[in-house]
C-alpha cells in the first residue's frame, strides 16, 4: 500500500497573486501514475493520493486566519473566510481529478472537511470507513489540504502532511511518497545556498548542522513535513522525498526503483 503526497508547490504556482494550475506538471504526473497502474492493482494493494492546497488554499488561509484565535464579534467574517478557502480548495481537486480521470485513473475526490474534525490543530476525528470501503472496490481515494472544524478554536488548517500521517499510522501503509519541488531535505535552503548539501538518508532532525525551510507556509513547511514522516518512522514506515518536476520520478518512485531523493528512516529500523 502507498500514499502518495503531491506538494501544493509541484500543482501550482504557489506565489501567485490568485488560484492558478501548473497542468503542465499536473497533466505530466496524471501520466506517470497511470502508467503505474497498468501494472498495479489498486483493489489488492491500494494507492492513496494526497495533495496539497497550493496558491488555491494558502492566500485564504492567512488572509482569513484561519486556525488563529478570535472572538464573536468576529465570527461570521470567519465562517465566510472558511467557506471561501474550502471552495476554492475544493475546485483545485476537481481540476486534478478531472486530469486523473483524463487518464483513466478511478479517482475519487474525498474532502476532508467531511471527514475529519481537530483539537488545536492536530487530528481528534477520522472518520476511515469511507476511505477503507474506496479502496477495497479498487477506487484511487484523493484527499488534500483544506480547513475543518476544531474543538478548541471552532475551525482550522488541516495540513495533507498531517492527513498523510494519519492515513499511514491507521491504515498501515508501507510506503510514503512526498513529490515537492525540490530534490528531498538539503542542510540549507538549495534556492539560496548553491552550497546547499542533499541529505541522501535522514536518520533524525539531529543530523542536520542547518536547516533553513524551503517553504514557509501555513502548515509548516519542509520543517512540518519531516516532524510528521518522522512519527511514521518510528513506526517503521519509511518516506521518500522526491524531485517531482523531474520527468517520471514519481513513476519509478511508485514502482519502488531507487531514484534521487532523501529516505527517511529511523535508526532502530535499520
Amino acid at each position: 500500500m502507498i500514499i502518495l503526497k503531491l506538494g501544493g508547490s509541484i500543482l501550482t504556482k504557489k506565489d501567485s497573486v490568485k488560484p492558478e494550475v501548473d497542468f503542465k506538471n499536473l497533466n505530466r504526473i496524471a501520466i506517470e501514475i497511470s502508467d503505474f497502474l497498468k501494472k498495479y492493482d489498486l483493489k489488492n494493494d491500494g494507492l492513496i493520493v494526497v495533495h496539497g492546497a497550493g496558491s488555491f488554499g494558502h492566500p485564504y488561509a492567512e488572509k482569513y486566519e484561519i486556525g488563529k484565535h478570535f472572538n464573536d464579534k468576529e465570527y461570521s467574517n470567519k465562517k465566510i473566510g472558511f467557506s471561501i478557502t474550502h471552495n476554492s480548495v475544493n475546485e483545485f481537486s476537481s481540476i486534478i481529478s478531472k486530469s486523473f480521470i483524463e487518464n483513466n485513473i478511478p479517482v475519487i475526490s474525498i474532502p476532508p472537511s467531511s471527514l475529519i474534525k481537530t483539537s488545536n490543530k492536530r487530528v481528534s476525528y477520522f472518520n476511515l470507513d469511507l476511505i477503507k470501503e474506496y479502496l477495497s472496490q479498487g477506487f484511487l481515494p484523493m484527499l488534500y489540504g483544506d480547513v475543518v472544524l476544531d474543538d478548541k478554536l471552532k475551525m482550522a488548517v488541516i495540513s495533507g502532511d498531517q492527513i498523510l500521517s494519519y492515513l499511514a499510522k491507521n491504515l498501515k501503509f508501507e510506503k510514503i511518497i512526498l513529490a515537492t519541488d525540490v530534490d528531498g531535505v538539503f542542510n540549507k535552503n538549495p534556492k539560496l545556498y548553491d552550497d546547499a548539501k542533499l541529505i541522501e538518508v535522514l536518520n533524525s532532525l539531529e543530523e542536520l548542522d542547518s536547516f533553513d525551510s524551503t517553504n514557509v507556509d501555513v502548515t509548516g513547511g519542509m520543517f512540518g513535513k519531516i516532524q510528521e514522516l518522522f512519527d511514521l518512522a518510528d513506526l517503521g514506515i519509511e518516506s521518500r522525498i522526491i524531485n517531482a518536476k523531474t520527468p517520471n520520478l514519481v513513476k519509478s518512485a511508485l514502482k519502488g526503483i531507487e531514484v534521487k531523493g532523501t529516505l527517511i528512516k529511523a535508526k532502530n529500523h535499520q
